[in-house]
């Protein structure tokens, strides 16, 4: 079996995390395990080199975060905007490329070429991982996954973007369509 690392306290994430509790709402403990599970997967894929750590948890902690911002389907460039902002407000240092290409790619079909490659498609295929559910393993194996989820729960994640492609696009069908067509990158 491969072992994978799982950290389950991560001030940095509760820290970015916490402005939007609030708007978030009830999806927030769903959402937030997302964020672990997609950040120990990532982590994994970097072989949990430190260095990249700051820059996994704040792309994650952002990744999706327009859903609730901007109550938008075609959420990446609203959740980038938020992480590139709130990266200058704070004085993070962290590189704005990386950060924007680590959430505008998250969804990419296919391996991702070019700068920061590296996090890129560590983030990559991470939220694939869990946006699948473990279907898509990406060469972990399903007993690790299974780790992960039991140590981060779904709380109803996938649920909630259901419940959000019909409340924004009017049905689940059309708000489905709108979010492919957003989101999905080749």
């Amino acid at each position: 079996m491969l072992d994978i690392t799982i950290k389950i306290e991560r001030p940095r994430v509760e820290e970015l995390l916490a402005p939007y509790r609030s708007l978030i709402g009830h999806d927030f403990d769903g959402y937030r395990n997302h964020v672990y599970r997609c950040i120990t997967y990532a982590m994994h894929f970097l072989d949990n080199a430190t260095e990249y750590e700051q820059i996994v948890e704040t792309a994650f902690v952002y990744h999706d975060i327009g859903l609730w911002t901007d109550r938008e389907l075609a959420y990446l460039e609203p959740s980038e905007a938020v992480a590139l902002h709130d990266n200058d407000k704070y004085s993070w240092g962290l590189d704005p490329d990386a950060l924007r290409g680590a959430i505008h790619w998250h969804h990419k079909v296919f391996a991702y070429k070019g700068m920061y490659a590296d996090v890129i498609e560590a983030c990559r295929k991470a939220d694939w991982i869990d946006a699948t559910q473990g279907w898509c393993r990406k060469g972990i194996p399903r007993s690790a996954i299974a780790k992960v989820e039991t140590t981060f729960p779904n709380c109803g994640f996938h649920k909630t973007l259901l419940r959000l492609a019909k409340e924004y696009g009017g049905s689940t069908l059309i708000g489905g369509f709108k979010v492919m067509r957003g989101i999905v990158k080749w």
